[in-house]
């Protein structure tokens, strides 16, 4: 069976019934896919007990400028990692740059900039990541557990949490009420 193509700078979509709670219904921003394995970003996803500015108090890093905003749940690997999810014309000391469709940093610099005002003009902070070893990320795709959809700005930056895996889902023409948790038999 084909291997997918790396994903990177890519949205990784569940699909219904993907068997794993943690999972349903996200839209991952592929980070890094190789043949070492994949790491994604969870882009919808509140965090339930965290916002911005409680990090923030929490790596003593004054607020400055910065609205409060939410934090996301990046997916369950490493919960207590922080990352920060940005656009792709940003860097700082550790920015991983993911195409030209975003960026992610996981160093503080990012936050203190954000903080001042001279960070990105648009990001996301995330807790914790979704990540696959060699090979696993590939196997559950052929398996119909994900979907994938361009690394799409509007989507991610523009979209309201709650609306960004259909919209994700439609940017691949699949509307969302068409999709089941269990497959047909012809």
């Amino acid at each position: 069976m084909e291997t997918p193509p790396f994903l990177s700078g890519q949205l990784l979509l569940s699909m219904p019934g993907i068997g794993d709670d943690r999972f349903d219904r996200t839209v991952i921003a592929m980070c890094l896919h190789d043949e070492g394995g994949a790491l994604g970003l969870v882009v919808n996803r509140p965090h339930p007990d965290l916002r911005l500015h409680g990090l923030l108090a929490q790596l003593d890093i004054d607020p400055g400028v910065v609205p409060d905003a939410l934090v996301l749940e990046g997916g369950p690997v490493e919960p207590g990692h922080g990352f920060v999810l940005h656009e792709a014309d940003y860097a700082a000391s550790g920015t991983i740059r993911v195409g030209n469709a975003w960026a992610f940093t996981s160093t503080l610099d990012v936050l203190q900039a954000i903080a001042r005002g001279d960070g990105p003009k648009r990001w996301h902070m995330v807790m914790g990541y979704a990540g696959w070893g060699a090979g696993q990320l590939d196997m559950e795709m052929r398996q119909h557990g994900w979907h994938l959809a361009p690394g799409d700005a509007k989507t991610v930056w523009d979209t309201p949490i709650d609306k960004r895996w259909e919209r994700a889902f439609a940017l691949t023409g699949v509307a969302v009420a068409n999709l089941s948790a269990t497959p047909g038999r012809a």
